[in-house]
């Protein structure tokens, strides 16, 4: 008999309070220890075990041990994704920021494999005023590239047909922590992100999400339209 996939299971999985806290914490892109993992979810390192444990039967996490410590990551893209889509969908609420307008994080920072911060919601915000991209007309949320945004994407050296051959969405609307505004995520996201890293316009920080506008960076940017302060 074939086995179906038991989305119940996955589903009270995810619906826990504490452990879907931890599981939008390594949308960082990083491997976290249980500790910092249980200070983020703000429940007890005790707790926060037998959270892991579930998330890592349940093909959620996946654990590495370096030294004394455990580092927990996402098992695969997929499970980053489905994240993604949860935040894109869920329905906004307020909350205190935890940022300042001085913090790094604020500036420019990856969100899983995409960029976030003012950085991204900056990108986002051109894509839309050039026409690049459109909000989907069927599927809220979803962006599309427009025939202006494939010839601007192609210019920055962005490989959108690899983008699209990949199996997540597109290009979407992703929700912005600290602003509290939409950044692009999704395949479109992800790969635009990656460019600029090959280009150096672009430095993720070692060891954080953070990521700084290089001089090269800060040039490419106006040229394009978009004005941001050094980082």
């Amino acid at each position: 008999m074939e086995a179906e996939p038991d989305i119940e299971r996955i589903a009270a999985t995810i619906g826990d309070a504490s452990r879907v806290r931890m599981l939008a914490l390594l949308m960082e892109g990083r491997a976290l220890t249980a500790r910092e993992l249980a200070l983020g979810a703000g429940i007890e390192a005790a707790t926060a075990s037998g959270h892991l444990k579930r998330l890592e039967e349940d093909g959620l996490l996946a654990c590495t041990s370096q030294g004394r410590h455990k580092y927990f990551r996402f098992a695969t893209d997929e499970v980053a994704r489905l994240v993604e889509s949860l935040m894109r969908v869920a329905p906004r609420r307020a909350t205190a920021a935890a940022a300042t307008p001085a913090d790094p994080e604020r500036h420019a920072r990856f969100c899983y494999d995409h960029l976030a911060g003012a950085l991204g919601t900056g990108l986002l915000d051109l894509a839309l005023q050039k026409r690049w991209l459109r909000d989907h007309e069927a599927a809220a949320g979803q962006l599309e590239l427009t025939p202006s945004g494939e010839r601007a994407m192609a210019r920055l050296g962005v490989d959108v047909e690899a983008a699209l051959a990949r199996r997540r969405l597109f290009a979407c609307r992703c929700l912005d922590g600290s602003g509290r505004r939409d950044h692009l995520g999704g395949a479109l996201g992800a790969a635009l992100a990656h460019e600029l890293l090959a280009r150096r316009w672009i430095e993720r920080r070692k060891h954080s999400r953070v990521v700084r506008i290089t001089p090269e960076g800060q040039a490419g940017l106006r040229g394009l339209g978009l004005h941001l302060p050094a980082s």
